[in-house]
């Protein structure tokens, strides 16, 4: 018996072959998988898995410079009406949104659902040199800009000492 597919039958469909034009999940079926569903946990009929799962879909850089902590979303085909931007007690900033499902017709047929839809949330607490009050947002061409000005940061005075003696 042999691992390498045969040439005659269905050549396509070994797991073993690295040509196969089938793609074998070796996670499928468990209740963490994400093949056969659009979430990270797949628990049937389940809205928390689909929440779960925009949570972590929602990608945001953060980056520091000298001047600022900068944060960008990409968010495409989300409005600035429907992202919210807010900053909670303990210099917690919180990025939030929903975006909305498109409308089925009923004589359309679809091929492949791939892009996500509903609510997404992603929080980052802030360090100590925020300037919480400062914080600014903008959004174009789909990528939401979070601006968080720094404190300067204060360098130690040097005093000399006169050595007597």
């Amino acid at each position: 018996m042999s691992i390498i597919p045969s040439l005659f039958g269905n050549p396509r469909s070994n797991v073993f072959d690295p040509f196969s034009l089938d793609v074998w999940d070796p996670f499928q079926g468990f209740p963490f998988s994400g093949s056969n569903s659009s979430s990270a946990l797949s628990f049937p009929g389940s809205e928390i898995s689909k929440e779960t799962s925009q949570l972590a879909n929602t990608r945001i850089d953060w980056k520091e410079t000298p001047e600022a902590h900068v944060f960008r979303a990409d968010l495409p085909g989300i409005k600035k009406e429907e992202v919210k931007v807010e900053v909670e007690e303990g210099r917690v900033l919180q990025i939030s949104g929903e975006r909305s499902r498109e409308k089925e017709e009923k004589n359309d047929k679809w091929h492949r659902v791939e892009r996500s839809s509903g609510k997404f949330l992603r929080r980052f607490r802030l360090p100590e040199n925020a300037k919480v009050d400062e914080v600014k947002a903008s959004m174009e061409n789909g990528v939401l800009t979070v601006t968080v000005p720094k404190f300067e940061e204060k360098k130690p005075e040097i005093k000399s000492v006169q050595i007597s003696g």
